[in-house]
């Protein structure tokens, strides 16, 4: 095609998708646009705000001072670390007993890393992963997080056509055995800093999607995402059913929600989780500067629930 006809076309068929996209749903002022001269997006009703905290993310003397606290603010989501879960299960299960709150993911934990060029140290990662996999499933987590690798990690297979394979399989693998316990292990993108493998959202679903497994699934995290993503909301879109959990920090130091001020604004993000009908957690992990810790965590709370409805 001529290039000025080949730029007619797109042009048209991009003029086209707007309107599609502008007429599907949202607020519209008249037929050529919508409020604000933005593409409306269709959010799913099913969408909704579920928060959740780490285990570290408040003050507490016990679990059940921690609950307590989590309790008073609506906060009906718990992550528990991975490393030594198996001995915890009974002890969060009786903590949790006729409590609003349930065990969302599990945050790692495990041995090793997938990734590795010595077998030894990759059977370690599936092995600590499986036993962290068993316990997810009897407290009725919705997965347990993985990081492919992190940049200290060596020595380290390439990123690499082969490495992604190897990756798929291995996952595949671990989603099945994942699946038949009742949960999943979360692909969790990072940033640069942190992974050379891995950093993009839409990758990480990408992979899920190849495999094509009810037990792989990924996660997006507000932080890393600060660094990496042009866009929340398309990050969050592009993952679309594969997003599995979602994490929460301030977006300059990574501390309580709040902590940074104006910077920590998520209402794009949370405009792609209704878009996509996401109802899973939103779960805290950060740390925090401020002299009260709890008061703190109430304070992003609130912050969180009046960005999505302005979402």
């Amino acid at each position: 095609m001529q290039r000025r006809n080949f730029l007619k076309t797109s042009a048209a068929t991009l003029s086209g998708a707007a309107l599609t996209a502008c007429s599907g749903g949202g607020t519209k002022k008249d037929d050529s646009c919508c409020e604000n001269k933005t593409s409306c997006i269709s959010f799913k009703p099913e969408a909704q705000l579920n928060i959740g905290f780490q285990e570290g993310t408040i003050n507490g003397e016990s679990l059940n001072a921690k609950l307590d606290f989590m309790e008073k603010l609506g906060v009906t989501g718990f992550e528990p670390g991975g490393r030594g879960l198996a001995g915890r299960v009974q002890e969060i299960k009786d903590a949790l007993n006729g409590r609003n709150i349930k065990v969302s993911a599990i945050c790692a934990g495990f041995s090793g890393f997938m990734l590795a060029e010595d077998e030894a140290v990759r059977n370690e990662c599936r092995d600590t992963m499986r036993e962290i996999i068993v316990a997810a499933g009897q407290l009725g987590s919705t997965g347990v997080i993985i990081v492919p690798a992190f940049n200290s990690q060596k020595p380290c297979k390439p990123h690499t056509q082969e490495t992604r394979d190897f990756l798929c399989e291995w996952f595949n693998d671990l989603g099945t055995f994942a699946h038949e316990n009742g949960t999943t292990v979360i692909l969790e993108p990072l940033n640069r800093g942190e992974a050379f493998y891995l950093r993009l959202v839409a990758d990480a679903a990408s992979i899920c999607r190849d495999i094509n497994n009810p037990g792989v699934r990924c996660l997006g995290d507000f932080w890393h995402m600060t660094r990496e993503e042009t866009s929340d909301m398309g990050a969050f879109i592009s993952a679309g059913e594969y997003l599995q959990h979602v994490h929460m920090a301030s977006r300059k130091r990574r501390l309580i929600p709040g902590e940074d001020g104006e910077a920590d604004n998520y209402v794009d993000g949370f405009k792609g989780l209704k878009a996509i009908g996401y109802n899973k957690y939103v779960s805290f992990e950060c740390g925090s500067r401020a002299e009260d810790k709890n008061a703190s965590a109430a304070a992003a709370v609130e912050l969180l629930r009046k960005q999505w409805a302005e979402a």
